[in-house]
């Protein structure tokens, strides 16, 4: 059994990667802090075997925490930001997670943790390039396969593959699901469209997003834009400046 820690400042964050660990039975206790300072006290009161930190804190940085953990620890950074890979590597830390990143990735680096702390070794440096290679390879533009939904007293995965089509308006976004359900979204639509992968969904107007595959019947419109007929017999608009993407979405 794993004690983890859970070390960003970003509330979010934190529970975002507490309840990923929630559905491991191999996971004791998830403890977490919200800034580096704390994050050392507790690593010192509770002897965590995996360790999880952002690199971007207040009150001590994520880098700066790694070199006073306990030896025994075992890192995984998790973080926005790319250009430490080198640093965090040489710290020996086992994984560098880039924010945002897939359930499946994650799970990944909490194997390479587990493995590494049960084999009580160092980390072969002889592979550190090939580590580093893999992870700047992975900054290829990846989208989402969940989205992360905070509600009042809890958090909700929404598969993507159960989005029909998303509208918004400022701040916020309404996701309309296969099943009917509708769920509110605190997320611009600007926000939304580069997280989803656009040979999947479209943006058709400046206030909603469609699944392509949703899409039945195209009917012009006196005013030169178009009404986009659903499979589910839903009516949206397709704004007259992105025509453009007409021709796409009628092949």
């Amino acid at each position: 059994m794993y004690k983890v820690l859970v070390a960003d400042d970003e509330s979010l964050a934190r529970e975002t990667i507490k309840l990923l660990l929630s559905e491991q039975h191999e996971i004791a206790e998830v403890i977490e802090a919200a800034d580096g300072n704390e994050a050392l006290q507790l690593a010192e009161l509770h002897h965590p075997q995996i360790v999880f930190l952002d690199i971007e804190m207040p009150g001590m940085s994520g880098i700066e925490l790694a070199k006073r953990l306990p030896e025994d620890c075992v890192v995984v950074f998790a973080t926005a930001f790319n250009e430490y890979a080198v640093t965090a590597f040489e710290l020996n830390a086992i994984d560098y997670l880039l924010k945002p990143f897939e359930d499946e990735r994650f799970y990944a680096a909490l194997e390479r943790a587990k493995q590494r702390f049960k084999e009580d070794k160092q980390q072969d440096y002889s592979k550190i390039s090939e580590a580093i290679q893999h992870i700047l390879n992975g900054q290829n533009k990846t989208y989402r396969e969940r989205l992360v939904i905070r509600d009042p007293g809890r958090i909700r995965l929404v598969d993507v593959d159960h989005i029909d089509y998303i509208t918004g308006a400022g701040n916020y976004a309404e996701i309309h699901l296969q099943d009917g359900k509708q769920v509110l979204h605190r997320e611009t639509l600007s926000a939304l469209e580069e997280q989803l992968d656009p040979s999947i969904f479209v943006r058709i107007h400046r206030s909603s997003i469609v699944r392509r595959s949703c899409i039945s019947e195209l009917r012009p419109n006196d005013k030169g834009d178009y009404s986009v007929i659903l499979h589910n017999g839903e009516v949206l608009t397709l704004s007259r400046r992105n025509r453009a993407k007409l021709e796409e979405l009628t092949h």
